[in-house]
Order: C-alpha cells, then sequence, then structure tokens
C-alpha cells in the first residue's frame, strides 16, 4: 500500500513549523488577498485540519464512510471574520497543533481505512499536504514582497 501521503505531510508540517517559528507578529499581520491575513490564513487551515480529524475519528469509530460534502466557498467565506478574530500568534500556534494531530491520526490508520478513504477518490482526506502546500506557498510570496 502506498504512504505517500506521510511523507508528504511530515514535508509540509515541517515547512509549516518552520515558517511559523520565524515569523514576526507583524508579519502574522500582513494582508493577503479578499480580506484575508497571514494570521487568518494559519486559522483557515487549522479549521480543515481538524475538520478532517474529526471525519478520520467518526470513519474509525465505524461511521460510514462517506465523502462528507461541504460548500467549500460558502464555508470560507463564512468562517473569515472568525479567523480574523483569532489572535495572530494563537491561528499560528493552533494551525501547528492541528496539522500534528491530524498527521499523526492519518498515519495510525488501519490499511482498512486507507483502502475505504482511497476509494473515495478524494486525495485531499489523506494528503493534508496539498492544502498546506498551496497556503504556504501564498504566504511565502507575501513574505518575500514585503
Amino acid at each position: 500500500m502506498d504512504r505517500s501521503f506521510v511523507i508528504e505531510n511530515a514535508r509540509e508540517r515541517q515547512r509549516l513549523h518552520d515558517l511559523v517559528s520565524r515569523m514576526t507578529d507583524r508579519e502574522l499581520n500582513l494582508p493577503l488577498e479578499m480580506g484575508w491575513t497571514v494570521a487568518s490564513a494559519l486559522a483557515h487551515l487549522a479549521f480543515w485540519d481538524q475538520r478532517s480529524l474529526i471525519l478520520l475519528r467518526r470513519w474509525e469509530m465505524g461511521e460510514a464512510v462517506a465523502l462528507s460534502p461541504i460548500d467549500t466557498d460558502l464555508t470560507n467565506d463564512a468562517l473569515l471574520p472568525l479567523c480574523l478574530a483569532v489572535p495572530p500568534r494563537a491561528a499560528a500556534d493552533l494551525a501547528l497543533a492541528s496539522a500534528e494531530a491530524v498527521d499523526q491520526e492519518i498515519e495510525e490508520l488501519s490499511p482498512d481505512l486507507i483502502a475505504r478513504i482511497e476509494a473515495l477518490g478524494d486525495r485531499f482526506r489523506l494528503f493534508r499536504s496539498d492544502h498546506r502546500r498551496m497556503h504556504l506557498s501564498q504566504i511565502e510570496l507575501r513574505l518575500n514582497a514585503k
């Protein structure tokens, strides 16, 4: 069974750690597109990793593995004010703690559950790295442009 998601998740989690550990409070408050800030983007990452963690735990408890559909654009728009309200350093800490928690859960999944999740055809369920990579690249671009 291919478990390359473990390596990719760890790589992007380390990238997140390195980025968060060197950012100043001023950098965490830098604006991004559409009203987001660096810190709110990190809170956004924390939310989606937490959502994935809860789904995994429910699947492990025997609830049927399903897509659990969600309107991501609507959810992200609704989350923006909440993400902006989180203190910047807390958002950074939450992003890292959430990444660590979901990655550990993914690493401990049974081969059977991994197979059932893979059958859903949604790469992001196991490859949390994809979402992190996208936002970390966005943040790094912003930090390099300041």
